[in-house]
């Protein structure tokens, strides 16, 4: 059952059907007529706003699967989502219509060893948005558990409420990695994850922040996100430079964001000894090189991360303060029927486009 509708919620009540953007096959996205969703009673209809265009989700456009995950029937994209509250089930208590809400996208179980753990991020049994079998947000509205919505300042605009889903990997990174104040730290790879990963460390006190790249387009955004020195791979040398901006001592935190190999084994040699080092990016190549007798002489740690956890109210409180202005990363805007021309973006013009936002409504 769903609590009585008012005023707010009446367009939503006298419709049926949401346009919504589906991809039938690899490359091609249809605009659909789909039911918009009923909430269950632990759950809130969700009029979606802005959707940002994630890595993942051209990934799957483009070749159908990431890893074990096939897509194998049309599917909705789109993870990074905020919107407004329309409906309400009858046990949401702590939410209420028209509220503005940031979403979390992965459903866990709350109860395997994971979850119970407090690292629900690692639940074998989490249903997350735009990850086959599970529809995404591309699309007019979505329901959502009510414990994964988020309200947000009246302050924050729909664009940053969406982007706190990736930043929520930048926050997460830095956390993993065990990143102090005062500490300095490399960054590789300034696509979307990595610039929300400098921003992330600006405000964890890093004293020092390499943004690392190919594309100076790219590193003078990283500029802006907070990093105090950036290294332009076609002209510069990774080892050199840091040895140059750390008096050869190495730096304390590298993180690897960018999913190549190179960059992987990048973080090994950018570390001092007893440092640390962060792989966020999955690389093409399952198996990576790397040197051993590096890592054991120098005794780094190497830890993995996994999307994030707990991370949902932190993450908005911090960009809520406005120190830095998350939002300099989106370089696109579409709208839900420019979807399939968005996605071709992505594809064809790397060097141009970071983040991309999509409004549903």
């Amino acid at each position: 059952m769903i609590k009585e509708t008012t005023k707010q919620d009446e367009s939503t009540r006298l419709k049926s059907t949401m346009k919504a953007a589906v991809l039938t096959e690899i490359r091609n996205i249809e605009l659909q007529q789909r039911e918009i969703p009923t909430p269950k009673a632990d759950e809130v209809l969700i009029r979606v706003q802005a959707v940002g265009l994630c890595g993942s989700d051209v990934h799957y456009y483009e070749h159908g699967k990431i890893g074990n995950f096939i897509v194998e029937k049309p599917i909705i994209l789109g993870h990074e989502v905020s919107g407004d509250i329309v409906k309400v089930g009858e046990n949401v208590t702590d939410l209420k219509i028209g509220q503005r809400v940031s979403i979390e996208p992965g459903a866990t179980c709350g109860e395997c060893f994971h979850c119970q753990e407090g690292r629900y991020n690692l639940c074998p049994h989490v249903e997350f948005l735009a990850t086959p079998p599970y529809d995404g947000a591309f699309c007019e509205y979505i329901a959502m558990r009510a414990d994964l919505v988020f309200p947000i300042p009246d302050s924050m605009s729909y664009e940053t409420a969406a982007l706190i889903e990736p930043f929520s990997v930048g926050v997460h990174a830095v956390s993993r990695g065990k990143l102090q104040s005062g500490e300095t730290v490399v960054i590789m790879g300034m696509g979307p994850i990595g610039l929300v990963t400098v921003a992330a460390a600006k405000m964890a006190g890093a004293k020092m922040i390499i943004g690392v790249d190919l594309e100076q387009t790219r590193l003078d955004v990283a500029k802006e996100m907070g990093a105090t020195h950036t290294i332009n791979l076609r002209k510069e040398n990774l080892e050199e430079k840091v040895r140059e901006y750390t008096n050869g001592f190495g730096l304390d935190l590298a993180i690897e964001t960018a999913g190549n190999q190179n960059a992987v084994q990048g973080t090994i040699a950018s570390v001092r000894r007893g440092g640390r080092v962060t792989i966020v990016g999955m690389s093409p190549q399952d198996e990576v090189p790397m040197s051993i007798s590096n890592i054991v002489d120098k005794e780094i740690d190497i830890m993995g991360v996994f999307r994030y956890h707990h991370t949902y109210p932190k993450a908005i409180e911090m960009l809520a303060n406005k120190e830095i202005d998350i939002e300099k990363i989106i370089t696109n805007q579409y709208t839900l029927a420019d979807t399939a021309e968005a996605f071709e973006k992505a594809i064809h013009d790397k060097t141009n486009t970071l983040k991309i936002m999509i409004y549903p409504n």
